[in-house]
């Protein structure tokens, strides 16, 4: 046998071992998939309107897109076995090099595809703004002048989920409930570091920020318990940050309230401050009442005794500021220390930046920080400097 045919021979049997091999992937990787039954994703199917709406929106820019992925990918094989060097019937051209059908077509359809994505885009932008109250709680069903939406007010804590509920005069943590069919105005910030509020059956994700309140307005359509957690890193706990969000009818709303009532405590200012410090794994918890204008001390970081609220800086700022009066308020205005000064400060919140020293205990072998290089003594570390810490509004003064 001849070099040539012994190559070819050998050619031709790892052809051939190459394609069993690939029909024994095939063979081993096809039954896994059915283990992709248990899956629910819950973005493709909604529970609330305004979920629906934002998945038929993804649904819809990717059906345009794929107007023109699909064509391209076809063409290209097509193309690639037409001009195969073994078919001799395709014509050779080199000379070839414009057409003025094919620029039309390159060019216009592309463009038609762009203007339809960039309305729709624009159109769904601003129907679905979080801010722009409820037209409809479901295709076909508008908004009543006599519905009363339910405001929810969340706060994003570390690592835990609080709710206030005025109307009722409750709040609960890690646990949020609402009536099926009803608008919910949600009212969101956070204590502390910023954080999302997700729910995926109800409707997007909104940024929860500390000395600012954000907004949505959503509504769910179908009783269910669904999924709620902070799509934001945030920390340590920030995995277990999680809470479940119930889908009920009116009585059963209702009776959710009162055991919320009968089985909550009080949420003092005081109770609130040992809340709000960091922890993980947090049960869910109910309180039967609130301090009255807890939520808005958050909101504007003055929920610790002695501190200025937000509101009560800006108001100075408006009216032309406190000049060197101001300084008395810098201390009332500190916020982000408070946990370093209560001690009570989450394991490993320390950064280079901050110059504290790493709070797990040292390993063999360590060595200390060198003195005069961040490694200050550890009293010295929990200073705050001049500008640290401070509430934005005073940093804007300085």
């Amino acid at each position: 046998m001849s070099i040539a045919a012994a190559t070819s021979a050998l050619r031709a049997r790892a052809q051939r071992l190459a394609a069993r091999a690939g029909l024994l992937r095939a063979a081993l990787v096809l039954p896994l998939t059915g283990l992709l039954a248990g899956c629910n994703l819950v973005v493709m199917s909604p529970s609330g309107d305004v979920a629906m709406q934002q998945r038929n929106l993804v649904i819809a820019s990717t059906g345009l897109m794929l107007l023109i992925i699909v064509p391209v990918i076809i063409l290209t094989l097509i193309f690639a076995w037409h001009y195969r060097s073994s078919n001799k019937a395709a014509v050779y051209d080199p000379d070839w090099h414009h057409s003025t059908q094919l620029e039309v077509v390159i060019w216009s359809v592309p463009l038609v595809i762009i203007i339809a994505l960039g309305a729709l885009t624009w159109i769904s932008t601003h129907t679905l703004d979080p801010y722009r109250p409820l037209s409809r709680i479901a295709p076909g069903q508008p908004v009543s002048a006599e519905t009363k939406p339910l405001e929810v007010q969340a706060v994003a804590l570390d690592w835990k989920w609080l709710f206030f509920y005025p109307e009722y005069g409750i709040a609960t943590v890690n646990e949020l409930a609402a009536p099926v069919d009803r608008p919910i105005n949600f009212k969101i910030t956070a204590s502390s570091v910023m954080n999302t509020f997700y729910v995926p059956a109800l409707a997007g994700m909104v940024y929860a920020m500390p000395g600012m309140e954000m907004k949505l307005h959503a509504v769910i359509n179908k009783a269910g318990v669904y999924e709620g957690l902070s799509a934001q890193y945030s920390g340590s706990g920030f995995s277990r940050m999680t809470f479940k969000f119930h889908g009920l009818d009116q009585g059963g709303f209702e009776a959710w309230v009162a055991k919320v009532k009968a089985e909550g405590k009080d949420l003092s200012r005081e109770a609130y401050l040992d809340l709000e410090k960091p922890s993980e794994r947090e049960p869910v918890r109910y309180y039967a009442s609130a301090a009255d204008g807890l939520f808005s001390r958050i909101v504007n970081m003055c929920a610790l005794p002695g501190k200025m609220c937000m509101s009560e800086m800006m108001k100075i700022d408006a009216a032309g500021g406190a000049g060197v009066h101001s300084h008395e308020n810098r201390e009332r205005l500190r916020y982000d220390n408070r946990h370093i000064q209560q001690g009570d400060e989450a394991p490993g919140a320390t950064t280079p930046a901050t110059g504290r020293a790493p709070r797990s205990e040292p390993r063999p072998g360590d060595t200390p920080p060198a003195s005069g290089h961040g490694g200050h003594d550890h009293h010295e570390q929990s200073k705050p400097g001049p500008n640290d810490s401070l509430a934005p509004a005073q940093r804007s003064n300085n």
